[in-house]
């Protein structure tokens, strides 16, 4: 088993040493603030690690000879509010940022798309929508779903589910096929090309919980928290992958109901 060899995408001379060491064929960039509520609680910190961060990574990748491939990580929050008429959403959305994050993962993605074409090595761009599954953090909808309601399950706290606007709806995808996706794009993506990463169905959240509810055997009472709702919201949001099939052959394959039961499984067995 490979060591996990810690790095801050700060620090441009230990991205340095890291990629030295390491000698790469494939990266995956993830590193990020990744929620757009810290991104507001820490605007700075969001741009040093999204933008200036991805500066370092390729200053260090150019530096060290890299001639392999690069994938970065984007994210569907770069198209902000689209009007339902503009749905599914392409690649070619014109991108309309609502959040300090989304702005900084807009500003890496474009330095680079400019790198693929001046530098000797090839970048592509992933565009993942709403995912989940086993091992993502409770600072993410689903997830939290989850342990929530493995808490009431247990006979924890109040048995009251405490959410923010359920009623939006989102495209989810289980992680595992949006690893398989970064995969395939890393092996037939196209040098510059930007891809979205999504399942093309519309859910509710109120759905997705819902199901949590059934897939667990309880019944739930639930209350709107204000501190869980965003100031500005997408009511509807659900994307195309038909670009990554056409030059990787990608689809989902992972049914919404195994990926519930697979993140129910993981938090009863955090908690008890």
């Amino acid at each position: 088993m490979q060591s996990i060899r810690e790095c801050d995408v700060r620090h441009q001379e230990s991205l340095n040493q890291l990629i030295r060491c390491t000698k790469p064929h494939w990266v995956i960039h993830l590193a990020a603030v990744t929620t757009v509520r810290d991104s507001f609680k820490e605007p700075d910190a969001t741009h040093d690690i999204n933008f200036l961060g991805t500066k370092n990574l390729l200053l260090a990748l150019k530096q060290n000879n890299f001639s392999g491939r690069l994938l970065y990580v984007c994210s569907s929050e770069i198209y902000g509010i689209v009007d339902e008429a503009d749905m599914p959403v392409t690649e070619a959305q014109a991108l309309s940022p609502i959040s300090p994050y989304a702005v900084t993962k807009i500003a890496a993605e474009n330095l680079c798309c400019q790198w693929s074409q001046s530098e000797l090595f090839h970048v592509c761009v992933a565009r993942p929508f709403n995912h989940f599954g086993p091992g993502q953090s409770d600072r993410f909808v689903v997830s939290e779903f989850a342990r929530q309601i493995c808490e009431i399950k247990l006979g924890r706290g109040d048995g009251i589910l405490r959410v923010g606007d359920i009623d939006a709806t989102r495209d989810f995808t289980d992680v595992r096929d949006v690893v398989r996706a970064y995969q395939l794009i890393l092996e037939r993506g196209k040098n510059g090309e930007c891809y979205n990463v999504c399942s093309g169905i519309e859910v509710t959240v109120r759905h997705l919980m819902e199901r949590l509810a059934m897939l667990a055997g309880i019944t739930i009472r639930v209350q709107k928290d204000p501190a869980r709702l965003r100031q500005s919201e997408q009511r509807r949001m659900r994307g195309s992958y038909a670009k990554l099939a056409q030059d990787t052959g990608w689809k989902p394959e992972i049914p919404l109901d195994q990926s519930l039961r697979d993140i129910l499984t993981e938090w009863e067995a955090k908690l008890s």
